[in-house]
């Protein structure tokens, strides 16, 4: 257990959702390696970006050593090149379902 005034490290993540009410996909990062509370914020509504897209699935996420090469991820998948790699990786999110509520909502792919 950490001490007082000590940082627990924690790995940084980028992560794919998936609307199925809009047929969307959202790609984020975070600082900290908590898909789960992601999820939870995403679907409460605390994220304007995806309010309009709730519920969400948590379909994917990576882990990074840094945020900064999280956040180079994050960035190259929402290129036009990135969404059409998330298309084609998970454009059938529906048969990887049964995979992502088995492992907890956590898939890793490198």
């Amino acid at each position: 257990m950490a001490e007082r005034g000590e940082e627990i490290a924690s790995m940084p993540i980028v992560y794919i959702l998936y609307s199925e009410s809009r047929n969307r996909f959202y790609t984020g990062s975070s600082r900290t390696d908590n898909p789960s509370e992601r999820l939870k914020r995403h679907d409460g509504g605390y994220v304007t970006s995806t309010k309009s897209g709730r519920p969400w699935l948590l379909i994917n996420v990576e882990f990074f050593k840094s945020y900064t090469e999280a956040r180079k991820r994050e960035l190259y998948l929402k290129t036009g090149v990135g969404r059409k790699g998330i298309k084609e990786c998970f454009g059938s999110h529906k048969s990887r379902r049964g995979t992502q509520e088995a492992e907890g909502g956590r898939l890793l792919i490198s």
